[in-house]
């Protein structure tokens, strides 16, 4: 199995997350109308997975990196709760086959695994219900500081990663722990979490957030305009130099690519015309190969020009993963690993630099 290399010389060798452990399912609904209060409505179970934001975050950091239970090459820890119900043991199984360590990730007695019905029209609008007495909103502080160890053990190694769908000060105090560590830090927000996380300090606590364009706005005041960029990146880069130097933020600007906006200097990596079978999880996905990009000594932003179609950065590598990952249905590429995004690449037109193939290795099997 072909993975990017990690060994002694690799800024990071561990990853810890906290974050919504879950699943769902897709209908597609007959008929345009709006569903009614009232209404019984007909529709189609379709074929498609769905997980919640910390499962697909830490699988493809798995993947592409090789990851086992056991900690070698890369160790990818869980932190969540789950119900003690077929959903929450049938999404662990699938994260522990991935190569994620799941100890860490406890049953809540009373409350069900985090889980969602998304009903879709014919015109591919529609919405979803999600369980909101689901387990993963009992995630406390009493749970994280079962890791505290693990995060002062591994120190600058170590990566900290905390996703929505668990509380807002349960992801706070992670922060701080893994501050107190020295860790990397890492996060995402939802646009109604971005004010009360600012309130908070949280972003004193961040290497790494990940944003979309909305949740961009409501940081720097200033929506993001594909036609017009220029603008909005001053406006990130002011925010960040008068706020917070030591952090970086990647926007996620959907079927145009992203961007990456550090206080000094920014890059944008345009993303391949595909044929689009969905766009449920690409920011995750595009999360999740940065983060693999990153442990593996990958940069992420060039301070060089940089040649278009080229994957050169942990950016690029991460905007190639999301473009793979809206080929599938679900929102986890069950074939996504380093070898096809290689063939992907080839496929779209775009070049793997030397200096991302030389992190190119071979994981024996176990």
């Amino acid at each position: 199995m072909r993975v990017l290399r990690i060994d002694d010389s690799s800024p990071y060798d561990r990853l810890v997350g906290i974050g919504g452990i879950g699943s769902g399912i897709f209908f597609a609904l007959e008929g345009d109308h709006t569903l009614g209060r009232n209404e019984s409505r007909a529709g189609q179970l379709l074929d498609v997975r769905d997980y919640c934001k910390l499962h697909i975050v830490i699988h493809y950091v798995a993947r592409l990196l090789g990851a086992q239970p056991s900690g070698a090459p890369f160790h990818v820890l869980a932190l969540g709760k789950i119900g003690n119900d077929a959903p929450g043991r049938s999404v662990l199984q699938e994260m522990a086959a991935t190569g994620i360590d799941t100890r860490f990730v406890t049953t809540a007695a009373g409350h069900p695994t985090l889980f969602s019905v998304c009903f879709q029209y014919p015109d591919h609008t529609g919405g979803n219900i999600t369980t909101n007495n689901s387990s993963a909103g009992t995630l406390c502080k009493r749970d994280l500081d079962e890791v505290a160890g693990l995060l002062r053990s591994g120190g600058a190694r170590t990566m900290a990663l905390a996703l929505p769908e668990v509380p807002l000060e349960t992801r706070k105090y992670f922060l701080e722990m893994a501050t107190r560590a020295g860790s990397f830090r890492a996060a995402s927000f939802v646009t109604g979490e971005i004010a009360l996380a600012r309130d908070w300090r949280m972003f004193d606590h961040l290497d790494l957030v990940s944003v979309n364009g909305d949740e961009a706005a409501e940081l720097v005041g200033e929506q993001l305009s594909s036609d017009n960029p220029q603008h909005f990146i001053e406006k990130c880069l002011a925010f960040l130099r008068g706020s917070y130097p030591q952090l970086q933020m990647v926007i996620s600007a959907g079927k145009d690519g992203a961007y990456a906006v550090g206080s000094e200097s920014w890059n944008y990596c345009p993303a391949p015309k595909v044929e689009v079978a969905s766009t449920a999880g690409a920011g995750d996905s595009l999360l999740g190969g940065i983060l693999a990009g990153l442990a593996a000594g990958i940069p992420l932003v060039s301070p060089q020009p940089r040649r278009a179609g080229s994957v050169e950065t942990a950016l690029d590598l991460g905007v190639l993963l999301a473009s793979y990952k809206v080929t599938s249905p679900h929102t986890i590429h069950p074939d996504a690993d380093v070898r096809a995004l290689i063939e992907f690449a080839k496929a779209v037109g775009v070049e793997i630099a030397p200096g991302v193939r030389e992190r190119f290795t071979e994981r024996l099997p176990v």
